[in-house]
């Protein structure tokens, strides 16, 4: 896994884009997928922030997505589409670290540009692949995706 810096200083275009998508309204605006205690998926609205250079989400404490994260850190992120018919997508996996470190927790706090409560419960979404998807030739019968990704080196 890496840091979202880690990735953005190994695949900067694409780290580009992916923030462009996440925070394309300004605040960020994302799909996040957990796993449940059933191993069955579950989808749920988030808002990332980018702070010191990582990806946070904060979660409040009775969200079954918190639950989770802290017992199957697996996630997915996809960004909210644009507002066009060719939109741009933007798409993450990797493992949720939660973080209790209060200096940090203050930071993010500071950072997030929805209404976070002081009460919910912060995340680092550590980034195993990414993938961006642009669609070339839209209304055209040459209508195609171009996909662009990444990968974290194992290790």
């Amino acid at each position: 896994m890496a840091s979202w810096n880690e990735f953005a200083q190994a695949a900067p275009g694409l780290a580009q884009a992916g923030e462009g998508q996440i925070f394309q309204y300004g605040v960020g605006l994302a799909f996040l997928a957990t796993v449940r205690s059933d191993g069955a998926p579950r989808l749920h609205p988030v808002c990332p922030v980018r702070s010191q250079a990582r990806l946070y989400v904060l979660i409040l404490p009775d969200s079954p997505k918190r639950q989770d994260l802290e017992r199957d850190g697996r996630y997915a992120l996809q960004a909210f589409p644009q507002a066009k018919p060719d939109s741009d997508e933007f798409y993450l996996t990797g493992t949720a670290r939660r973080i209790d470190d209060l200096d940090t927790y203050a930071q993010v706090f500071g950072d997030a540009q929805h209404k976070a409560s002081t009460d919910e419960v912060l995340f680092e979404l550590e980034v195993g692949r990414a993938m961006h998807t642009r669609w070339e030739g839209f209304g055209t019968e040459e209508y195609h995706s171009v996909h662009e990704s990444w990968m974290a080196e194992e290790g």
